[in-house]
């Protein structure tokens, strides 16, 4: 098996209620629609993996980071609006990370090829801001802020020519971070 392919069983159990109380639905993949299972939830354990958890369904919304651990009562947390209604798995990688982040839409731009986390596009590289990236190893977070706060978005392998597409609009990426097995 290659080293992109290398994955990590993951298993994610959410509840209806806080303090992981109610119904419960164990999930150890992708699930694009978690009502049919529960008509909301308001807690979850990570007991391995890692996961991202959307508050619509079809992995779109706001996403959230979700490893190893115990959330109680994620939606104050958080500070979400809403329950999670999908989440995705995300396999381990083994092996090198790199992506290229570009200034503008379509890979127009200045552009940095990136190896390890990055706290500050605009210290680091003088980029305003990043509107598009090619990602070649690895599985990433990139935040709307500097020192990895704000909203975030998941990358895996794969080119991302424009994040307005991907339900992002007006959101600028100002710190990245590798997905790794100490996360």
């Amino acid at each position: 098996m290659s080293n992109t392919g290398m994955n990590m069983r993951g298993k994610i159990t959410f509840y209806e209620e806080k303090n992981f109380q109610g119904r419960s639905y164990e999930c150890m993949n992708d699930c694009s629609d978690m009502s049919s299972s529960l008509s909301r939830s308001q807690s979850c354990r990570v007991e391995s993996g890692c996961f991202m958890v959307y508050d619509r369904n079809n992995y779109m919304g706001n996403q959230y980071f979700m490893k190893r651990g115990e959330y109680s009562d994620y939606m104050s947390m958080m500070g979400m609006r809403d329950c999670i209604k999908s989440c995705r798995m995300i396999p381990m990688h083994r092996g090198q990370y790199r992506m290229k982040i570009y200034e503008r839409e379509n890979f127009g731009g200045q552009s940095h090829e990136m190896m390890e986390d990055c706290d500050n596009v605009m210290d680091r590289y003088r980029m305003n801001e990043c509107q598009s990236c090619n990602v070649m190893d690895g599985h990433w977070l990139m935040y709307e802020q500097p020192q990895f706060r704000g909203k975030m978005m998941y990358m895996r392998p794969g080119e991302y020519r424009n994040f307005r597409d991907m339900g992002m609009s007006g959101q600028r990426f100002m710190s990245m971070r590798r997905i790794t097995d100490s996360c």
